[in-house]
């Protein structure tokens, strides 16, 4: 039987309720819905309680609210949140995150029963040319708005989803193509890998980047990877787990975490490529001669990525990397292309996401089993792999036909 636990003066404590012996102040500490914890303090325990019951008035107010259909986006979608058990913490912290920057004080107050299509267009426009929102960070809001709007019709509190077809149009309308992440071609991936071989100053970055462009894994694998994880003698790459680094506690200060795939299609194993390894073989002859990296997160250690200081590299370096490296490649080649009277190879605007999406890319080039693609790239759903696969072919196609429009007489 658990003991009866009381303040300093004797009476008995409740759940929740505590004394702190440093100052006597009382303590209730209570979990709020999206699962924070909370504490409330006061001097007194009749105080305490009294806001312990205002505490439980207030749920009770909220929840008639929602079903009178009055409440406000906001409360509705705490609700949805406090529903996402299945959500891994770096999820959740990067949801929280981004409803309270974009929506919590602005479209969130309104009511959810009175909001129609044409309000989320508006909004929509707004982040994008007031707060100049890319399309992207957009995806993200629409990710939470979609589902808060979802459960509100579910729950029999409004009849449609406002949101449905929003992002579909928009897009449509700014003149993009839904869901496509172009991959380098390959003129542009082998200027990359080229510029950054012979660079004196960007030539340390060389081993990383081939082994992005050797595996088509996310950043965070990659940047989760240790020793362990190799396998020189079988060949093979075992991806078991992701390095995050997301904002944790209430100063909302960024911490790096290891967490496991979100699907079971992210445990996979992949085969080393003669570069991959000797890549792998580069960075552990640099760690040998400059030191290993002590680094440990959430009990691992043996990190195969660290930065100068022996810090784990994180994903913002990498892409800051990607930045410098792609202008300072394009004003050389510019210069160089004028010289020699050509066109110059310039690189787009990309991210270490892209070179994903390059790999993936040149294995649909070589590939045409989808189920062995799906397994290397670790996609949950086929669909994804069938969309890189058609727009690789469609590329393939095109260029197969240029060369035979110069090498082959129709009469």
């Amino acid at each position: 039987m658990a003991q009866t636990r009381k303040d300093l003066r004797g009476r008995v404590l409740r759940k929740g309720e505590s004394q702190r012996r440093s100052d006597g102040r009382y303590v209730y500490t209570y979990t709020d819905p999206l699962g924070r914890r909370k504490y409330v303090y006061t001097q007194d325990l009749v105080t305490l309680r009294e806001k312990e019951a205002q505490l439980m008035k207030d749920q009770m107010d909220g929840l008639d609210i929602y079903v009178a259909g009055k409440a406000t986006i906001n409360f509705v979608f705490d609700r949805y949140m406090s529903l996402k058990n299945n959500l891994k913490p770096t999820t959740k912290s990067n949801y929280l995150y981004m409803y309270d920057r974009f929506i919590r004080d602005t479209f969130g107050k309104r009511n959810i029963a009175e909001i129609k299509y044409s309000d989320v267009v508006q909004f929509y426009n707004h982040l994008i040319e007031k707060q100049e929102l890319k399309i992207n960070t957009l995806e993200t809001i629409h990710t939470l708005l979609h589902p808060t709007f979802q459960l509100a019709v579910r729950d029999d509190i409004i009849r449609k989803n406002p949101t449905d077809g929003v992002m579909a149009e928009l897009k449509k309308n700014l003149g993009m193509k839904t869901g496509v992440r172009h991959a380098l071609t390959i003129p542009q991936q082998r200027a990359f890998m080229e510029y950054i071989a012979t660079h004196p100053i960007y030539f340390h970055w060389w081993p990383i980047f081939t082994i992005f462009l050797g595996t088509g894994c996310r950043i965070g694998e990659v940047l989760g990877l240790r020793w362990e994880d190799i396998n020189y003698e079988k060949r093979i790459i075992s991806i078991n787990h992701n390095l995050t680094y997301y904002p944790v506690g209430e100063d909302r200060a960024s911490e790096n975490h290891i967490s496991t795939p979100k699907t079971e299609a992210g445990m996979r194993t992949i085969p080393m490529l003669d570069t991959v390894k000797d890549a792998f073989e580069m960075i552990w002859e640099e760690q040998k001669e400059n030191g290993w990296t002590d680094a440990e997160i959430d009990g691992m250690t043996g990190f195969v990525f660290c930065n100068r200081y022996g810090n784990i590299m994180n994903a913002q370096s990498v892409n800051r990397a990607i930045k410098r490296i792609s202008s300072a490649y394009n004003a050389t080649e510019e210069v160089e292309a004028k010289k020699e009277h050509r066109e110059p190879v310039l690189l787009p605007d990309f991210s270490a996401h892209s070179l994903r999406h390059t790999f993936c890319t040149r294995l649909c080039e070589r590939e045409t089993n989808l189920k062995i693609i799906q397994s290397i790239m670790g996609h949950k759903d086929i669909q994804t792999t069938m969309d890189i696969y058609a727009e690789a072919t469609e590329e393939k196609k095109q260029e197969t036909f240029e060369h035979l429009a110069a090498t082959m007489d129709v009469f």
